[in-house]
Formats: structure tokens, sequence, C-alpha cells
């Protein structure tokens, strides 16, 4: 870094370097200008955890809201946008917002037609070890269904 590079740099604010790094881009989603989102908002990503079965309207406008901006949920219902093309759009906006900036609509589109959102954005379902952890809450191991079962039983002792 050059000694007039390393002062203007200690000149400028957080804002302003965050700003130059990150840049300003913006697209039009059915008529309306917004933020390519280009970080995840901490709240977003609490939010967005627990509010996942909410299917409340004003819970869904928060969240667009904290991704998009304000009053663009309700901007895109004027519009006349539908369910299917809201999940490719939010699909493609968590995707920028979590750094996949090669992420096209085109691939959010076919993620959400193949019921593949998850896997698009890198999230993996639980291993079959965090599974069964999620049933753990009793802190006992888990009982049987019924006495049935696909083991030979056991005939001796282990003594």
């Amino acid at each position: 870094m050059t000694p007039a590079r390393a002062k203007g740099a200690a000149e400028q604010s957080w804002d302003q370097f965050w700003d130059e790094v990150r840049g300003r881009r913006t697209t039009v989603i059915r008529g309306i200008e917004v933020p390519v989102p280009g970080d995840m908002p901490m709240r977003l990503r609490r939010r967005i955890e627990e509010l996942q079965d909410s299917e409340d309207e004003e819970h869904i406008a928060e969240l667009v809201a904290l991704l998009f901006g304000q009053d663009v949920f309700g901007a895109w219902e004027d519009a006349g946008i539908g369910a299917f093309e809201f999940q490719v759009i939010l699909t493609w906006g968590i995707a920028q917002a979590t750094g996949r900036e090669g992420f096209t609509f085109e691939q959010a589109f076919d993620a959400v037609r193949n019921g593949e959102e998850g896997k698009a954005l890198g999230v993996q379902p639980p291993n079959r070890a965090a599974r069964r952890s999620q049933s753990a809450a009793t802190g006992g191991r888990s009982k049987p269904t019924s006495r049935a079962s696909t083991g030979s039983a056991r005939r001796t002792s282990r003594t």
C-alpha cells in the first residue's frame, strides 16, 4: 500500500470502506429496482430460523425487507408476483447474500422447479447422527415402536 493510499484509508470511515468493497449493485425485479444483496444480515439469518414455519404475510414482508429493502414485498404483490416466482427470487437473493455472486436467476429457477433450493444454497439436510440427536430431548434411548425386529434374537448369554 502506498503512503498516499494508507493515508486515505486511515481517513476513510468503515461505511465508506464497506460500500467500496461490497459495491452497490441493483437489479430490477417486477419493475422494482432493488439492491442485490451483498451480505446476509445477521438479523435475517436469525429471523429465518425463528419464522421458518410461519406463513404470516407480515413475517414474509419482514424477511423480504431485511434482504431487499422496505416496502418491496408490497410492491411485488401489487405487480402481481406469483408464489413460484417469489420462491425463485428469494432463492436467488439468499444465494447472493451468502456470497454466491455468480448464481443466476436461471439457476434459482431450476433449483426451485426441482425442489432443490436448499441444495442450491449449500444447505445440507442433517446427517443421521444429527437427526437422531434431535429426538434426544428426553435424554434416553428411543423406545421401539413394536416388538418386531429386523435382527435375530440373541440365543445365548454374552458371559
